[in-house]
């Protein structure tokens, strides 16, 4: 017996099956909880975002080769045309900037974290060229930056525009996001779990268990691609850390103490300039910067860059006390110059210079009335830049946790909780100081505060709730009864002459035994958006529907109305 194949319906069968599978890979990413679906994702775009900042980090590399900014010392400053390159750079820097346009202009990790809480994560890709360049520029010109600043904006925007591309529900959209950012985080600095814990604890600001395995996915891939192309290096493994016993951590709590004093007027100050900054044309904050910078590197070179310079200077052996207190007021000086005025960059690497210093400073002072503290500079140099982290960016178990990292040694664990404690609580409680994260968003006047209700409304792609079971057709006064009768109480919806969709229904006249057909315009939402659009378009009357559409208003694939809405809050699930 023959049988004759109909390629008719096999294609149809295909497009059938795709449309299908489709439809499900999209509900499932609108739900919040782990699914395979979302880890298979954030592994694919953290790939894409540790490729980016790995070519960022092969630039900075290629460039330091040529510049040798270490090899400044103090008797050829003056005539070392390196001493100028801040001057340069703000100049470069502006100039770059007017290329692109102004809405493209912010960038770093305020702005990641506006857009992550605002826009589901969605940073432009205009943005990535000014970041990527001017970010690069500025480390080559030894502004007081750190290239974590770079790694997690580029990061963000990378996994980002391709869930966009992969036109991903906006929930999803905002976890690709945080993926990307864990990815660039770690493909920097060689440190997985930190990279976890720093977007848990400073970009989503809470803990979701769907979040934390795309994110801890992206973590390691990031850290597989920076140990495949640099080594497995951890950065600070040279620090000599020695375990503290027991009967010294008194003095650990008076050092606690004296870095939050520390981290506090390193906020106040730093939030000043960049309050008073905001008033000025970029030109004129980038030239103040880089004259400051300049200035800085005449004087004392070893404060410029990041904070290695600064805390290989803090480890050395028998290090000046005169010396590390005035270089700790020059990298203060030269980071609160390079951060206030705008210079594009990070701010942790800069803390951990700081910290360092201020650590050593402790060690050496406290050596002098206590010789037994002597061999523990290392130790009370990694606690002073895990509390200096930690206070400035509200971040404490994801400043321990790096520096655990970053050390390689697990022994800085307990006197590093034990200093960080005293240091948030005279901090935050003695001097209010908050995290310079959140204060900058203020002062820029960029929002950041969502609502709980909000917030978990957000965490739900409108497909999970949609009725799919409607009926539509096109507006036809004398069908219209008819249809509504054989719906079976399925949502009738009505296509009408412009084009826009209204709600079908039968309503009881009062004091009389009849009925009539009512009609309303609906709004419409893409499938792509979550319950919180839902509800913000439904709140002003607390009632009625809205349709949900793929690609376009032609394709309305569901339904949800405020009653489902509400069941859903008060179910106890958002």
């Amino acid at each position: 017996m023959r049988f004759k194949i109909n390629k008719a319906a096999i294609i149809h069968a295909k497009r059938t099956t795709r449309k299908y599978l489709r439809n499900e890979f999209r509900d499932k990413l609108s739900q919040a909880k782990i699914s395979v679906q979302l880890g298979a994702l954030a592994l694919l775009f953290a790939i894409i975002a540790s490729v980016v900042i790995i070519l960022f980090r092969l630039s900075l590399v290629w460039a330091d080769q040529y510049l040798h900014s270490d090899s400044l010392t103090l008797s050829s400053t003056l005539t070392n045309w390196r001493s100028y390159l801040p001057i340069i750079g703000a100049l470069l820097i502006w100039l770059l900037s007017l290329l692109g346009s102004k809405r493209y202009r912010r960038m770093g990790i305020a702005y990641v974290l506006h857009r992550f809480k605002l826009h589901y994560g969605k940073v432009p890709l205009q943005s990535a060229a000014g970041q990527f360049f001017q970010a690069l520029i500025a480390l080559m010109a030894n502004f007081s930056v750190g290239k974590e600043g770079p790694a997690i904006h580029l990061g963000a925007v990378s996994a980002s525009v391709m869930a966009e591309k992969f036109s991903l529900p906006d929930n999803s959209v905002r976890i690709m996001c945080a993926s990307g950012i864990a990815a660039g985080i770690a493909a920097t600095f060689n440190a997985p779990l930190a990279a976890v814990l720093f977007v848990f604890e400073v970009i989503v600001r809470e803990y979701k268990i769907h979040y934390f395995f795309p994110i801890m996915l992206s973590a390691i891939c990031g850290a597989v691609s920076s140990q495949l192309v640099f080594g497995n290096i951890h950065e600070y493994e040279l620090i000599n850390v020695i375990h503290i016993p027991l009967d010294q951590y008194p003095i650990l709590l008076i050092g606690g103490l004296a870095l939050g004093c520390v981290a506090a007027l390193f906020n106040y100050s730093l939030l000043k300039v960049t309050a008073t900054g905001q008033q000025w044309p970029l030109i004129y904050r980038l030239l103040i910067a880089g004259v400051i910078t300049s200035f800085v590197a005449l004087l004392l070179p070893q404060a410029l860059g990041s904070g290695d310079l600064a805390i290989k200077e803090a480890i050395s052996e028998h290090p000046s006390l005169l010396f590390l207190i005035a270089l700790l007021l020059a990298k203060i000086l030269a980071t609160i110059a390079a951060i206030g005025f705008g210079v594009p960059g990070g701010l942790i690497g800069p803390l951990y210079g700081i910290g360092a210093l201020v650590g050593a400073i402790l060690a050496l002072v406290s050596s002098l009335l206590f010789p037994s503290i002597a061999p523990y500079v290392g130790l009370y140099t990694v606690i002073g830049m895990t509390a200096m982290m930690g206070v400035c960016l509200s971040a404490p178990l994801a400043a321990l946790v790096a520096l655990l990292e970053l050390t390689n040694d697990a022994s800085i664990i307990l006197p590093a909780m034990f200093v960080t404690i005293p240091a948030f609580l005279v901090a935050y409680q003695g001097f209010n100081t908050h995290s310079i994260l959140l204060k900058q968003l203020d002062i820029m006047g960029l929002g950041y505060k969502v609502a709980p209700l909000n917030q978990g409304l957000q965490k739900k792609g409108v497909r999970v709730l949609m009725d799919k079971r409607f009926v539509i057709v096109n507006d036809d006064d004398e069908l219209l009864l008819e249809v509504l009768k054989r719906a079976a109480g399925r949502p009738v919806l009505v296509r009408n002459a412009e084009g826009e969709i209204e709600m079908l229904r039968l309503e009881m006249q009062s004091f009389e035994d009849s009925t009539t057909l009512s009609r309303h315009l609906m709004p419409g939402l893409p499938d792509s958006a979550t319950l919180n659009e839902a509800y913000e378009a439904l709140l002003p009357k607390r009632s009625g529907e809205v349709y949900i559409y793929r690609d376009n208003t032609q394709k309305v694939v569901g339904v949800i109305s405020w009653a489902n809405l509400l069941q859903e809050i008060r179910s106890g699930q958002i």
